[in-house]
């Protein structure tokens, strides 16, 4: 699939500066103009997200961004630019805004310090990721844009399961034309995909030559409170025998073997 050249920022400076989001109650009243793509029921948004940085040697991927992530991006891009600020601080300052606030960040952080990440990175914690260590870190998803989905009550997220984001075009299509890019620029990291899907993408774009497939660190739980019971037995904070019908400990198990055995081969035991 050959790759087109990505939208970027100086293309939306002017639409950003003149879009307020509080006027935008929902996906479908986002501007037209922020439209990159449409195919079928899909619709791909763009989002001040265009900051890479390139020391980063862990990159944490989600799926796609949300609604509020868009709005909340836009929001400060546009505070920014109304500040004179220069175009990488609005980039760096859009693409930050709010990362991993509130119960998710300690969840994450806890994963992170337990398959031995802080020690790869030569810290003490991954919770300095999050200030005096960011310049190590870089946060994005496999859908760099936000993706929505029409349905009868109007657009909503782009959840990572229907349809299939390794199968449709536009999705493919969204992938290489810019988590390639990403990645490129970052040959020295490991991938942390934050979910299953998120992992099976990353697993996807390495058969095609994206990023080696010994840098993915599959199987780390999400990090969201949703997700607590799961959380809990891969951190050995909770007996296999009391877990819930709905929790695979087996395959826990099975994640955390395999986990070992990827950061022993990048020299962390």
């Amino acid at each position: 699939m050959p790759e087109n050249a990505p939208a970027l920022f100086p293309s939306f400076r002017a639409l950003i500066a003149a879009t307020d989001p509080d006027r935008v109650a929902t996906p479908a009243h986002i501007p037209e103009g922020f439209l990159l793509a449409r195919a079928g029921n899909l619709g791909a948004h763009y989002i001040p997200f265009d900051y890479v940085n390139p020391a980063a040697r862990l990159v944490l991927v989600g799926i796609t961004p949300g609604f509020v992530q868009w709005k909340n991006a836009v929001r400060e891009a546009r505070r920014r630019l109304a500040l004179g600020a220069p175009e990488d601080d609005v980039l760096r300052a859009a693409k930050y805004t709010g990362a991993f606030s509130g119960a998710i960040r300690p969840n994450l952080v806890a994963l992170l310090d337990h398959v031995g990440l802080q020690r790869w990175l030569g810290i003490a914690s991954c919770a300095s990721l999050f200030n005096a260590d960011a310049h190590l870190m870089h946060v994005t998803a496999v859908l760099r844009h936000p993706i929505f989905v029409d349905q009868k009550n109007g657009q909503k997220n782009y959840n990572g399961a229907s349809p299939n984001m390794l199968t449709t075009p536009l999705l493919q299509a969204q992938m290489l034309d810019y988590f390639a890019r990403e990645a490129k620029g970052l040959p020295d990291a490991v991938y942390v995909p934050l979910g299953p899907k998120v992992g099976l993408a990353l697993d996807w774009l390495a058969q095609r030559g994206v990023l080696p497939a010994a840098r993915i660190l599959n199987g780390i739980p999400h990090p969201s409170g949703a997700n607590a019971e799961r959380i809990a037995y891969f951190l050995g904070r909770k007996d296999k025998a009391t877990l819930s019908s709905r929790t695979n400990g087996a395959q826990i198990d099975a994640d955390r073997l395999a986990l070992r055995a990827r950061m022993a081969a990048l020299g962390v035991e």
